[in-house]
């Protein structure tokens, strides 16, 4: 995933900031391409949704980790584990109000 610009960054978060829809969009972004196994682009996205919701101190206080370590985990070489991405998704959705969940559907062609 390539990096975005500046001025995308700010105009998602403007975005984000004063849309629920948009924010619970991101959202529902980071946990699909987690799920679909794209930890660079699930990585990318939560950045963005940390960014664009509460910031790295908030989620911090709401995990217990620090802001620094929640930099590195979602930074480009990051490599946060599962428990780490669990906690961060639990505190960006209580603070972005959605929840999400995972559907299953059975695959015809298997």
């Amino acid at each position: 995933m390539a990096p975005l610009t500046r001025d995308f960054r700010e105009t998602v978060t403007a975005r984000a900031q004063r849309d629920p829809a948009f924010r619970a969009a991101l959202i529902r972004e980071a946990v699909e391409a987690f799920i679909e196994g794209d930890v660079d682009g699930c990585r990318s996205l939560l950045r963005d949704v940390i960014n664009a919701t509460a910031g790295f101190e908030t989620i911090s206080n709401e995990t217990h980790i620090s802001p620094k370590s929640l930099m590195r985990m979602v930074g480009p070489s990051g490599n946060p584990t599962a428990n780490n991405l669990s906690r961060i998704f639990a505190a960006v959705q209580k603070i972005a109000a959605v929840r999400s969940h995972v559907e299953v559907e059975e695959r015809c062609d298997a």
